[in-house]
C-alpha cells in the first residue's frame, strides 16, 4: 500500500488532508502495522475543541496501546463510526475507510508536516 501524497503526516503517524475549511485525520499504515491487530480505538466526542500535539485519542491493538496527537487546533465535526463499530478498518484500509476524525480548522498553512515522500524516507516500509 503506497503511502498517500495527497495528505500531509506527523512524526507521531497522524495524517491529515485538508478539505476546505476541514481536515481529516488518521493513522498511518507504518503505525498500523507496528501495532499489529487494532482491537479499540477511542474518539473525541463531536464538537470537542483540540489542540494541536495534545492527545485525542487511542488506539489498542492486540500489542501495545498507543495515543493519537491532534496535528491542528481545531474542533471536531464528524467521527467516523464505522472504525469504532470495527477498528479492524484500520488495519485494513486506514488512509481511506479507516479515518478517524473530521475537524474545522482555520489552519492552512501545513509546510510543516512531512509529505508523502519524506515521511516515507524516514519510516521505511
Amino acid at each position: 500500500m503506497a503511502t498517500p501524497s495527497d495528505r500531509f503526516y506527523t512524526s507521531t503517524h497522524e495524517w491529515i488532508k485538508p478539505q476546505g475549511d476541514s481536515v481529516v485525520v488518521g493513522i498511518s499504515k507504518f503505525a498500523v502495522d507496528e501495532l499489529t491487530d487494532v482491537t479499540y480505538v477511542e474518539m473525541p466526542a463531536i464538537g470537542r475543541k483540540l489542540v494541536a500535539g495534545k492527545a485525542f485519542g487511542e488506539v489498542e491493538s492486540v500489542k501495545a496501546t498507543s495515543e493519537i496527537y491532534a496535528p491542528v487546533d481545531g474542533e471536531v465535526i464528524e467521527v467516523n463510526q464505522a472504525v469504532k463499530d470495527d477498528p479492524s478498518l484500520l488495519n485494513q484500509d486506514p488512509y481511506d475507510r479507516g479515518w478517524l476524525i473530521k475537524m474545522r480548522t482555520a489552519a492552512t498553512d501545513f509546510s510543516s508536516f512531512l509529505t508523502a515522500e519524506k515521511y516515507d524516507a524516514a519510516h521505511p516500509h
